[in-house]
């Protein structure tokens, strides 16, 4: 069991997440991002499955076939692309519905402070939009405007680093 391992995970995630929002002024969901996670239906798989270098929804799903962990927190999340499907009008099933930009630009964030947690001392700007693109052509259920969006965001950061990208989002997405 790793209780103090994931706690020390969780919360050096979340506190990066918070010092991102408040850089960009979105500062209610910085203070509630990821609360889930200290939920027990949440937490208690955290400790179980805890790898140190990637999610430990991971190896939950690969033990059940499924992450019950992640089901409960994508439901609750609105920063994850997941939370925001629907049936598509035309009825042709299950699609992704368009981000608001505020939720976007914590998508932002959560990877940028995810990809920092998990990499330590060997993250560098390109590791969030690395990760995008490996999962990129899985996408089935992220709305086009939505990944756009996010695909400039993390190419801003990989090509002009932080400094640059957290100006974009905050002025050119979030006008503010």
């Amino acid at each position: 069991m790793h209780f103090w391992a994931h706690l020390k995970t969780v919360n050096h995630h979340r506190n990066l997440v918070c010092k991102y929002c408040f850089r960009l002024g979105l500062y209610w969901q910085g203070l509630t991002h990821d609360l889930s996670k200290y939920s027990p239906q949440e937490f208690r798989v955290g400790v179980r499955c805890f790898q140190g270098d990637r999610s430990p929804n991971d190896a939950e799903r690969r033990e059940k076939g499924y992450s019950a962990s992640w089901l409960h927190h994508k439901g609750r999340n609105k920063h994850h692309f997941e939370y925001w499907t629907d049936y598509a009008l035309d009825g042709s099933g299950i699609a992704g519905v368009e981000m608001p930009k505020k939720y976007i630009a914590e998508m932002f964030c959560d990877r940028l402070a995810a990809s920092k947690t998990y990499r330590g001392k060997d993250y560098c700007d390109e590791d969030p939009y690395k990760f995008f693109l490996k999962g990129k052509d899985r996408r089935l259920l992220i709305a086009p405007e939505t990944s756009a969006l996010l695909e400039a965001m993390l190419r801003k950061l990989r090509d002009e680093g932080e400094d640059a990208a957290f100006a974009y989002v905050k002025h050119d997405i979030l006008g503010k």
